[in-house]
């Protein structure tokens, strides 16, 4: 963003930061060239490094389980590569076949640190070609700027690259990647986390929003507060009832007999699939609930389960059977928690009219519910043969329930922060009240 802004500083040196024959000094020049490395050669790169961060660290685990669970006795390193590779693959919508049965659920802890890559690598390189194109009044007489475009195109399609070479190179006739979905994935992560970051370091994304209506800014500010506060809410219910049952979770590592190797692996693993569990609370919290396998349903009014696989996350499940009356009233959740994020953020952008609280936080809340909506149709899949192969939130009854119930709330929540604010307001601008005392 500085690069886009007029350079005033004046160089008081005499010595090695003297005057270019420009005018510039050195520092300055320095600066520019920073700021104005090739673009083409720039956004490739850094898009085979988002790919290749996430991978790389993806086989180092693959090698490392494979040699800590038979201490390298059976099979040879590269098994151990393409494991770590599959589940590279895996987090990019890859479903891959295991023994002949296909498993399709993506861990969203491997997809939630490719966007966190990607999101880094792409600030950076907005940052290091933040100088080409027009500068800040040049985007604002209304030159051309295909800065961002281009460099977004290259990026995109240098981290699609990357990511089917890994998949051509992983996949096997037993294992069958679909190196389909791995190409969706991959345009669809990269763009939605590449873009917005080059923007905002090219310093595109500043002048831009000078420009957007401020309600816009505001509805997509208190969309964020809310899917926010309302992950910290699926995640301090999930370890709620995670750790009311944790002895059920110990009971069944004992079960599965794996040594100290083997469990870390295990744990590794659990912690990976938290965010597809935080999606499955979610959809409980909002009533639906989820499946754990072909007829059966998780929801606040019904536990119905069967058989299920020894894995420790599962200890989080309540019993089956009728459920308590109380687990009827955790439906309220979602509005008060979307109330909550509402109020934060309109304390950033307050507003002093109710029908602009209304809005903001109504509009924002529903589209927050869309985003979690989406959010919980990719954590299920197909994860077993038979009846596991349907587990996941109720999709359909969790995007129509929480559109309805993140509109509520923030439309309450928009009205009460509106109505303290306003409240707050009159009481500062009130002169204070003379006392008899203060007259004599």
């Amino acid at each position: 963003m500085t690069s886009l802004l007029p350079d005033r500083g004046t160089d008081r040196d005499a010595g090695p930061r003297a005057c270019a024959g420009d005018g510039r000094s050195t520092a300055s020049l320095g600066h520019d060239l920073r700021h104005r490395r090739p673009l083409i050669l720039v956004a490739a790169i850094a898009g085979s490094v988002a790919a290749a961060a996430t991978l790389v660290v993806c086989l180092a685990v693959g090698v490392t389980g494979w040699f800590l669970t038979d201490a390298g006795t059976h099979g040879a390193p590269r098994d151990g590569l393409r494991t770590g590779a599959l589940a590279w693959l895996m987090a990019h919508g890859s479903g891959v076949r295991v023994d002949g049965v296909l498993v399709t659920a993506i861990p969203l802890g491997i997809t939630a640190a490719c966007a966190w890559a990607i999101w880094r690598t792409a600030s950076r390189l907005g940052d290091s070609i933040s100088g080409h194109g027009p500068d800040a009044d040049g985007i604002a007489d209304g030159q051309r700027d295909w800065t961002v475009p281009a460099a977004s195109m290259i990026f995109i399609a240098a981290y699609l690259a990357t990511a089917v070479f890994a998949g051509t190179l992983a996949g096997t006739p037993a294992t069958a990647p679909d190196l389909g979905h791995v190409a969706m994935w991959s345009i669809a992560l990269s763009g939605a986390f590449g873009i917005p970051a080059i923007a905002i370091g090219s310093g595109r994304a500043a002048v831009w929003s000078s420009w957007a209506p401020a309600g816009v800014i505001s509805t997509l500010t208190v969309c964020r507060y809310v899917l926010t506060t309302w992950a910290w809410a699926c995640a301090a219910f999930f370890v709620g009832a995670l750790l009311l049952d944790f002895d059920t979770a110990l009971n069944l590592l004992s079960q599965l007999g794996t040594d100290a190797a083997g469990t870390s692996l295990l744990l590794l693993v659990s912690a990976l699939l938290i965010p597809n569990a935080m999606s499955f609370s979610g959809a409980y919290l909002l009533g639906p609930g989820f499946t754990v396998g072909v007829g059966t349903l998780v929801s606040p009014a019904q536990v119905t389960v069967g058989a299920l696989p020894l894995f420790p996350l599962l200890a989080a499940l309540p019993d089956p059977g009728p459920t308590p009356g109380w687990t009827l009233w955790l439906v309220a959740v979602p509005p008060a928690v979307a109330a909550l994020g509402v109020a934060r953020a309109l304390r950033r952008r307050p507003t002093l009219r109710y029908d602009e609280g209304a809005l903001f936080g109504c509009a924002g809340g529903m589209i927050a519910g869309v985003g979690f909506a989406v959010l919980a149709a990719v954590a299920g899949g197909r994860v077993g043969p038979g009846r596991m192969s349907d587990v996941g939130p109720l999709v359909g009854p969790v995007l129509v329930h929480a559109i309805t119930a993140f509109g509520i709330g923030g439309l309450i929540g928009g009205l009460a922060i509106t109505w303290w604010q306003r409240r707050a307001t009159i009481r500062a601008c009130e002169p204070p009240t003379e006392t008899v005392e203060d007259t004599l």
